[in-house]
């Protein structure tokens, strides 16, 4: 006779497990419009621009895929005064960036309080007009007779800048500092939203766990504070340096002649010379030099926790 510890007999092994092929194509399904996105408007603009770099010919008498590298060379040799320029200009502004930003980040995620939504918002508020009205703005901000060029003359700043190559004599439009200037406005609120997000994210209690040790606020800041957030130190400076590097713009507006950055000449090849084959093999050197960097940058940082 069957007792009542024995075990219920098992069941078929066809009712064990529920169906699961009915979802099972629902995240490829999502995933397709952001794939169509991805090639139509990035992969194929890209292999196009690919093609045309290693054509030869004129608009009269058409383009030909001629497999013509030199093309690569030609724009290198000429036009690499202008890539240094850009790395520079760019790598400028990221420190800078980074040294703006970072203290502000701080306040907004430890110390501002009721006032951090604010002060967000401050953050953010140079996005509510466009880029070209926001640089535009500069030149009135640093016009020879303004007051920002009399105090920095008044305080000899001018001096020390013109020393170094950066301004020209009594001047800061058309130099080297006021393009940089408008470099770190405009991408001053792309490092300070990820350095934000990084320290936001930091225990409190990790704090609280240095001042029981009687960790100096200088040691907290540099044995807890800043490893914690490098991950918005790292998005931070990428997302500052990369559109930095290959920006025109400010360039443009701000510069002159002698500050041109790689994105002025591959404007002007594409929309004045009309030299199309060297406007796209400049934007694959400009894009092969980045990508190199920012894969060396992100291996020297040590952290792949990107925010």
């Amino acid at each position: 006779m069957a007792t009542a510890t024995e075990a219920p007999p098992l069941a078929p092994a066809s009712e064990k497990e529920p169906p699961r092929r009915r979802g099972r194509w629902t995240p490829y399904w999502l995933l397709l419009p952001g794939l169509l996105w991805l090639v139509v408007f990035f992969a194929l603009p890209v292999i196009y621009q690919a093609s045309t770099s290693v054509q030869t010919g004129s608009l009269e008498e058409g383009y030909k895929v001629t497999w013509h590298f030199a093309t690569y060379w030609d724009a290198l040799s000429e036009y690499w005064p202008q890539f240094v320029r850009s790395v520079l200009y760019a790598a400028s502004a990221t420190v800078l960036c980074l040294l703006l930003g970072y203290p502000l980040a701080y306040l907004i995620a430890f110390r501002a309080g009721r006032w951090r939504n604010l002060i967000m918002i401050l953050v953010i508020a140079p996005f509510f007009t466009s880029f070209l009205i926001r640089t535009l703005a500069w030149k009135t901000i640093l016009a020879d007779s303004g007051p920002v060029v009399d105090v920095l003359n008044t305080l000899h700043v001018l001096d020390v800048t013109a020393w170094l190559g950066w301004t020209a004599g009594d001047r800061v439009l058309a130099t080297p500092l006021a393009v940089v200037c408008g470099l770190t406005y405009n991408f001053l609120p792309f490092m300070i939203l990820p350095l934000y997000t990084s320290l936001e994210r930091i225990d409190p209690r990790l704090h609280e766990a240095a001042n029981d040790l009687y960790a100096k606020p200088s040691t907290t800041f540099r044995r807890v504070t800043f490893p914690l957030s490098m991950p918005g130190v790292v998005s931070g400076t990428l997302l500052t340096f990369i559109p930095a590097s290959g920006d025109y713009i400010n360039s443009d507006l701000l510069g002159s002649t002698e500050t041109r950055m790689a994105g002025n000449v591959i404007q002007s090849q594409f929309l004045r010379i009309l030299d199309y084959p060297t406007a796209a093999a400049l934007s694959f050197i400009l894009m092969a030099a980045i990508l190199v960097m920012v894969t060396l940058y992100i291996r020297k940082s040590g952290t792949e926790d990107l925010v």
